[in-house]
């Protein structure tokens, strides 16, 4: 990519075959300090994809150690204000020594910096006026708040990650992993639940995708991507292949009790990546989703 504005093209052309898709989620990531390679930051660019998206559910990821509080609950209360559907905050702890790093964080407090933030954020949303003592806070309150109740999807495989899930809202966020992680993670989840004495409301699985007219065109699309190393993950963690392979291949975690999946296009093609994203729409025809 010689032009970064290329990148943010790409994006508002990718929200804009999503919203002609159908599809029923909009939403970005997080991560830091990545340069040379691009990574357009979740915040401004969804403010500018929301104005091609629908009233249907949008949201973006924050690493919420990386970030003080007050900043995300007014970010939120802003971009809520600007769509007019669900909000969804998901969430993790983060992990990379680099970005932590470039952002003055430890990776050692996060597990408390979580939970404090996310209980802070949530008051804020509410309205509520907030002190917090790990964040140097004193009676902040936020303008605007969001006008309905925002998703917390909260990710993680580790027992307290898992725990944490059950206890704040019931849902769980997990990222791409083979059929037998996903059944761990779903046994650990629900046992979470029951220790903490509640229901659970939904499990989101990700999944990163190349779906083409042909399991073997999605295949050669891939393999590039592939066999640069993506992201550290086993193929068996990637959905890749015709619309009915990865209907097949999404239907066996909503036998496992995933009730939606959260999909990310890989980076292949630009006009093999529209039309991927579009064939999401025959997948989920395929399952018999509404």
């Amino acid at each position: 990519m010689q032009d970064h504005r290329d990148g943010a093209r790409w994006l508002i052309e990718r929200a804009m075959a999503a919203a002609a898709a159908d599809l029923d989620l909009l939403s970005l990531g997080d991560h830091h300090s990545t340069g040379p390679t691009p990574y357009y930051q979740g915040v401004p660019m969804l403010g500018r994809l929301l104005a091609e998206w629908t009233d249907k559910p949008a949201g973006c990821l924050f690493l919420l150690p990386l970030w003080h509080p007050l900043i995300v609950a007014e970010q939120v209360g802003t971009l809520a204000s600007i769509h007019g559907g669900t909000f969804v905050i998901q969430t993790g702890v983060g992990g990379g020594d680099i970005q932590f790093a470039a952002m003055g964080k430890s990776l050692r407090t996060r597990g408390g910096d979580i939970e404090e933030s996310i209980r802070v954020i949530d008051a804020l949303l509410k309205g509520e006026s907030v002190s917090s003592e790990r964040y140097g806070m004193r009676d902040a309150r936020i303008a605007p708040v969001v006008p309905e109740p925002v998703e917390w999807w909260l990710g993680g495989r580790a027992t307290a990650a898992l725990d944490r899930a059950a206890r704040i809202s019931g849902i769980l966020y997990t990222g791409p992993s083979s059929v037998e992680a996903a059944s761990a993670d779903v046994q650990g989840f629900l046992a979470a639940c029951q220790r903490v004495g509640r229901e659970p409301t939904k499990m989101v699985m990700r999944q990163d995708v190349v779906i083409a007219d042909t399991d073997a065109a999605a295949e050669a699309l891939a393999a590039p991507v592939l066999e640069r190393g993506y992201r550290g993950m086993p193929r068996a963690a990637l959905a890749i292949g015709s619309a009915e392979t990865v209907a097949g291949q999404f239907d066996r975690f909503r036998q496992l009790g995933y009730s939606e999946i959260s999909a990310r296009q890989m980076a292949i093609p630009q006009s093999a990546a529209l039309e991927s994203i579009g064939l999401l729409a025959t997948v989920r025809d395929l399952m018999g989703e509404d």
